[in-house]
């Protein structure tokens, strides 16, 4: 069983995505699963029309650190929708990981 933590990061956009996984995985000891993308109903009405979700894995540690440094990157880029730390994700948790929105060929 993987017992890594997992971070998970909803950011307004692609480039604020890339900019808080960058700051996280400098943070701390982590590594990236693959990025995830949402455009809601309401996408019009947002700062930026696509959430993207950034998922961090390694310790509880790593991955709060993580998680706190992609924050603050995120909001100062054009901001946070949420963010969790998972201490230790169920297998179900861990199947949910692999989905991914964008286009990976």
């Amino acid at each position: 069983m993987d017992e890594r933590a997992v971070g998970i990061l909803e950011v307004y956009g692609l480039v604020c995505a890339f900019m808080a996984a960058d700051a996280g995985c400098k943070a701390a000891n982590v590594t990236l699963e693959p990025f995830d993308k949402n455009k809601p109903a309401n996408a019009d009405a947002l700062p930026v029309p696509l959430l993207v979700t950034v998922k961090f894995r390694g310790s509880v540690e790593d991955v709060t650190a993580a998680v706190e440094a992609g924050i603050q990157m995120a909001e100062s880029v054009s901001g946070v929708v949420q963010s969790h730390v998972i201490p230790r994700p169920t297998q179900d948790t861990l199947k949910m990981l692999n989905i991914c929105g964008f286009d990976t060929n």
